[in-house]
């Protein structure tokens, strides 16, 4: 299998990603997820993903699509990168297992589905947040603990994130 084909087969549906997992799941091996946009791939997001990804031995990652960035309301010239371009990068690092798109507001369903021993997010959200109305809740949390999952929050790296890359491209 040529370097492109093993990058391309990390990006999978949910019902693959699904099957992938329960395979993972007969070798005893702990599922790891996490979610977000990854727009213009940083030191930050790599840092917070390698970091993500040794809570377990499995790294899957929720992409927001294209439709689902555009509702968050980051800007009318978001996401930069389409989805295709961002799942391709995201899958090309090593520590990442799976990527699995999603184009709801959240990625409920892919948690619920996929079932991960470990839900992280960035520490500007709160696992111990139980309010599923505040900004620092982690969606799928109650999901995940019900499963007998954990749920971590992994720090963040001061000083980088995609809206300052864009601004700073604009001058």
């Amino acid at each position: 299998m040529s370097k492109l084909s093993f990058v391309q087969n990390k990006i999978v549906a949910l019902d693959d990603a699904n099957q992938q997992v329960a395979l993972w799941r007969l070798k005893s091996e702990k599922i790891v997820f996490t979610n977000g946009c990854f727009d213009i791939l940083h030191q930050g997001h790599v840092t917070y993903l390698a970091e993500t990804a040794n809570h377990g031995d499995r790294l899957i990652v929720g992409l927001n699509t294209d439709a689902s960035v555009k509702r968050q309301g980051k800007g009318d010239d978001r996401p930069v990168n389409d989805e295709a371009a961002r799942a391709m990068v995201i899958a090309s690092l090593g520590f990442v297992d799976m990527v699995v798109f999603f184009d709801e507001d959240t990625p409920i369903m892919q948690i619920e589905t996929l079932k991960p021993d470990v839900l992280a997010k960035g520490a500007d959200y709160n696992p111990d947040e139980t309010n599923a109305n505040s900004k620092e809740y982690i969606v799928g949390s109650d999901s995940v603990r019900s499963n007998g999952g954990e749920v971590v929050a992994i720090p963040l790296v001061e000083g980088f994130s995609t809206t300052k890359i864009i601004n700073k491209l604009k001058g």
